[in-house]
């Protein structure tokens, strides 16, 4: 026997009566902007070329580490 009592549960559906309440319309915002052919070019595709050409970079630098490392260790 449990000694809490026994708790209702709430409804949550939606009413869709006759006199429910209208659902309100929604808002959809655009921007336009005006932008030059390599604006436009970056615009589309920086989602693919910026984590290609950050990888890239951290490639360059980590081979440039360690080639100057190798050149202090075995050329000094």
């Amino acid at each position: 026997m449990s000694t809490m009592a026994k708790q209702k549960k709430k409804r949550n559906k939606v009413y869709r009566g006759a006199d429910s309440k209208l659902s309100a319309p929604k808002v959809v915002r655009m921007e336009a902007a005006n932008r030059s052919r390599p604006a436009q070019w970056w615009f589309e595709r920086k989602k693919f070329i910026k984590p290609i050409a950050i990888a890239a970079a951290v490639v360059i630098a980590i081979i440039w580490l360690l080639y100057v490392l190798i050149r202090l260790v075995f050329f000094s």
